[in-house]
């Protein structure tokens, strides 16, 4: 259904400097997959994420959505032709609402956005939303400072699926919300997309979260994506040095497990990504560098669907 490929995204600093936000990326997302994507903070995820739906232009590479490429750049009349289908639910509960408006007005927006002008079946449609995703219909004349986190993200997630689109990106749609909160959104998003169909790429930090919820998993550092496969097989046959250290980094359930286990940190502080050179990204924080890693590392095919970029690998 989501095709990108060799997609890349910089941003001017000026003097000839640019950030590598996102480089040279390539994933495929199949319909009806929910594809995890992970890393640290700063790595991309949500660049990726926006340039998908069109908030962020593309300076290299392409996207195509169900065999159609997409615009490079979205102008009006394209948001408004691929919003049917394409929608993202926000990282921030309390920054992606606007604060000025109730809600019913950010609910019923995209309806009136695209074309529904009948009063009652607006309000038809915001009522049942708000009973699909946890809260009572009376709430839609409130604003959004007077509902919980977990509360908000449910309206996000109401407002992104109002018109009823395939694909979802879910940009670290828990990270803000309690461990119980957290738990609710995720069966919240399970049941959805299970009645629904839809295609989810789920951006998050929680490792465990990514693997239960996810189909395929994709782990990303600094603008690349090292590590992309089945969620099971990356998370407990990791091949990325970075992969393994994150993963081992991933705290136990069982506190008497977690107490005696031995923890190995990720060293060292993340490269800057601006003009950054054409080697492994990891090469300064990997315990297991080469010289070979001053070179652009290749891709390897671990298994049937489970490739990792490392020279160890080769």
């Amino acid at each position: 259904m989501m095709a990108l490929t060799n997609v890349s995204k910089f941003f001017p600093m000026g003097r000839g400097k640019q950030l590598h936000a996102v480089e040279d990326v390539s994933l495929s997302i199949g319909k009806e997959q929910v594809v995890g994507l992970v890393g640290e903070s700063g790595s991309g995820k949500s660049t990726l994420g926006r340039m998908i739906v069109g908030l962020h232009s593309r300076d290299q590479g392409d996207i195509s959505y169900d065999g159609e490429l997409l615009p490079t750049r979205f102008r009006t009349q394209d948001h408004l032709r691929y919003a049917r289908r394409l929608q993202m639910i926000f990282q921030d509960p309390y920054a992606s609402l606007n604060p000025r408006m109730t809600i019913y007005d950010i609910l019923s927006e995209s309806l009136r956005l695209q074309g529904r002008t009948d009063a009652a079946a607006v309000t038809g449609a915001v009522t049942e939303w708000l009973k699909t995703v946890g809260l009572h219909p009376d709430h839609m004349t409130r604003y959004p400072h007077e509902f919980s986190g977990g509360q908000r993200q449910r309206i996000g997630i109401a407002r992104a699926l109002m018109i009823q689109p395939d694909f979802v990106v879910c940009d670290e749609p828990i990270s803000a919300l309690d461990v119980s909160v957290q738990a609710q959104i995720i069966n919240l998003l399970s049941e959805l997309k299970a009645s629904m169909g839809l295609t989810l790429l789920f951006i998050a930090h929680d490792l465990s979260m990514v693997r239960y919820i996810s189909d395929r998993m994709a782990v990303m550092y600094l603008g690349k994506i090292v590590e992309e496969g089945p969620a099971n097989e990356v998370f407990f046959n990791p091949q990325h040095p970075y992969t393994q250290l994150l993963i081992a980094s991933n705290p136990e359930p069982d506190p008497a497990a977690e107490r005696s286990r031995t923890v190995v940190p990720i060293r060292g502080e993340v490269s800057s990504p601006v003009n950054p050179g054409p080697g492994c990204r990891f090469a300064d924080r990997c315990p297991n560098v080469t010289t070979q890693c001053a070179l652009p590392p290749p891709e390897v095919i671990v298994s049937e669907g489970h490739r990792a970029s490392c020279h160890l690998l080769n």
